[in-house]
């Protein structure tokens, strides 16, 4: 039985995503996710190839989600590194100044006494596994696109992005989690209308699933601004203590 190296791709990157807390680890993974998706579809040949790239002839199909990717991702990275930092402290007075290094030394300290708790990874460890095992019957069960490393690959694509989203502890995670989602039905859609006796595809609901995409991405960017710019910080859980 031959690997398939962008199916294993795809599994792990989601993965990522759906396990840590870092988002320079998860945006990177979200990246590498749309880039393996693309490689994929390709690999798939849902779509004949219109383009000559590096000597290869590709999709114009696998172009457009890569720069979808890229654009996304640099929206979340850029928000994530913009909202890190001491954001907006020039419009602080002296007091307030002082309040807020007081509780960034707070901070601080209480996570240099727990850099690491294994506790935050067991929910997301289990939901993992509970995904894999539903991806890997799934398709069996319940096969829906033209093959089966299609459908084991949208599958997970949702299942982690659910999981995502009721385990994620701050809204860059939330904007995460959808993300996945959205992607998992581009894959779907991609491989079901390109099934030889379906319809075909159609470029505009393509460009309209890249657009929704980036739409997403800049709404969570959008959010976490005025997240931040309330309760300085991008955490859920403040939101109940307020």
């Amino acid at each position: 039985m031959q690997i398939n190296w962008f199916i294993i791709g795809i599994g792990v990157t989601a993965a990522v995503v759906l396990l840590f807390r870092d988002w320079r680890l998860t945006v990177a993974a979200l990246l590498l996710n749309y880039l393996a998706s693309a490689l994929f579809l390709a690999e798939q040949q849902f779509v004949p190839p219109d383009l000559a790239f590096l000597g290869r002839a590709i999709s114009s199909l696998v172009l457009v989600k890569v720069i979808t990717g890229f654009a996304v991702t640099m929206i979340l990275g850029v928000t994530a590194l913009t909202f890190e930092g001491e954001y907006g402290l020039e419009s602080l007075d002296e007091f307030g100044l002082a309040e807020l290094r007081r509780a960034a030394r707070v901070a601080q300290r209480q996570q240099a006494n727990a850099p690491f708790q294994l506790s935050d990874y067991v929910l997301p460890f289990w939901a993992s596994v509970l995904a894999l095992l539903a991806s890997l019957t799934l398709p069996r069960v319940y096969p829906i696109a033209p093959t089966e490393a299609s459908d084991f690959a949208w599958y997970w694509l949702a299942l982690t992005g659910l999981l995502t989203l009721a385990t994620a502890s701050d809204l860059l995670k939330v904007g995460l989690g959808l993300l996945l989602c959205v992607s998992s039905i581009d894959l779907l859609y991609t491989a079901v209308v390109s099934a030889p006796q379906a319809s075909g595809l159609n470029v505009v609901p393509v460009a309209l699933l890249s657009l929704f995409n980036i739409l997403l991405a800049l709404a969570i960017a959008y959010l976490s601004g005025l997240l931040y710019g309330r309760l300085k910080t991008l955490e859920l859980s403040e939101l109940y203590k307020r």
